[in-house]
């Protein structure tokens, strides 16, 4: 394996190969910003190792760099915004700011967003509200990758959501797909030669499958096949829920913004991707401080609790990134060689110097 690599070096060289495929700085400078923070915190899934694909979409015409989003309908307290085939990054960013800015007049901003693209994790643009002390929400639809359940065909989205609430010492930070696991898993899992557990996804046939390349080519042919809901295939452990909140997430983003749904997404010109944002002034409800400590100690009671037998800590949700950041941000982001071999093909595309810390691609490239 080869050596970490520091945030600041990485940012860089990721930053200047966007500027070097005509991506402009503000774009250049929120998509990296955005992909870093999944890296930091430990999921790769989401992060650089994406730059190959946001570059493909912007070749397809799916991402329009010059394209800036637009409000389409307002009111004191929400909006509906057309990104217009922006960056989903820069969509989002615009979006989320506009709910908080909504939230400070009139203490609630809700915001959905038709004709945009993939925007990255969720957790992102929910913690913008964490700074104002206020309660965010951020949501997505993506490339129909999910079967609904006792279904076959991937018509729904991983379809992610995140809700983020402030506390004094520690804040709750939930980030989750809708999905048991997401593509970009599948993704990873491929990339390392690995298979899958059984019960994350199903082949054309339906059928469980472990293989994630034949789940992936189903995805880019458009067979049938593909991830299972949250709770799996059927009824038993819950996958109709799992199967609701996909169905919530669409309702939120493609419905309330009059915008394409999982199903019909990518499947034109433009990506068509589409999200809702949310902001929550704590004073909807009473003395914020007070709101804060009185959930902060939920939490802790809950953390706190007797422990399964070889289980030591019970961790409330964002424990692990903040951990995860934190030790990243230290001592550098481990990157596969996969990502490795793609950042390094691209820099030496445009003759750009990787950092002195720049980690070997093993046997695939030195």
């Amino acid at each position: 394996m080869g050596r970490l690599v520091a945030y600041e070096n990485l940012r860089k060289l990721c930053e200047e190969i966007l500027l070097s495929e005509n991506f402009n700085i503000e774009a250049a400078h929120e998509i990296v910003d955005v992909l870093l923070e999944a890296d930091l915190r430990g999921i790769p899934s989401h992060g650089v190792a994406r730059l190959g694909r946001y570059i493909k979409e912007r070749d397809s015409g799916n991402i329009l760099l010059d394209s800036k989003p637009s409000i389409v309908h307002d009111t004191p307290i929400s909006a509906t915004i057309d990104g217009n085939g922006g960056p989903g990054q820069c969509v989002s960013n615009y979006a989320m700011d506009l709910a908080i800015t909504k939230a400070k007049k009139s203490m609630i901003g809700l915001v959905s967003v038709r004709n945009s693209n993939h925007y990255g994790i969720s957790a992102y643009y929910s913690e913008k509200a964490l700074s104002e002390k206020m309660i965010g929400i951020a949501m997505t639809n993506s490339y129909p990758l999910v079967v609904p359940t006792f279904g076959k065909e991937a018509i729904l989205g991983t379809n992610p959501f995140s809700v983020a609430i402030p506390g004094s010492k520690k804040d709750f930070i939930l980030d989750m797909a809708t999905s048991v696991v997401t593509r970009g898993k599948l993704e990873v899992y491929d990339r390392l030669g690995r298979d899958i557990p059984n019960g994350w996804a199903v082949d054309e046939t339906g059928s469980s499958t472990t293989s994630p390349r034949r789940v992936l080519n189903n995805f880019n042919n458009r067979n049938p096949g593909g991830i299972l809901p949250l709770g799996g295939s059927d009824e038993d452990f819950g996958g109709h829920k799992g199967f609701g909140m996909a169905l919530l997430v669409d309702l939120l983003s493609a419905g309330l913004s009059l915008g394409t749904w999982s199903a019909k997404t990518y499947s034109s010109s433009q990506a068509g991707v589409c999200h809702f944002f949310g902001c929550l002034d704590l004073k909807l409800f009473g003395e914020a401080s007070h709101l804060v400590r009185h959930m902060e100690r939920i939490v802790d009671e809950i953390v706190s609790s007797d422990k399964a037998k070889g289980h030591e800590k019970i961790y409330y949700h964002g424990e692990k990134e903040a951990l995860a950041r934190k030790r990243s941000l230290e001592s550098g982001i481990e990157l596969d060689n996969k990502t490795k071999l793609l950042l390094t093909t691209l820099a030496e595309k445009h003759g750009i110097q990787k950092p002195a810390d720049w980690p070997l691609t093993g046997t695939q490239h030195e």
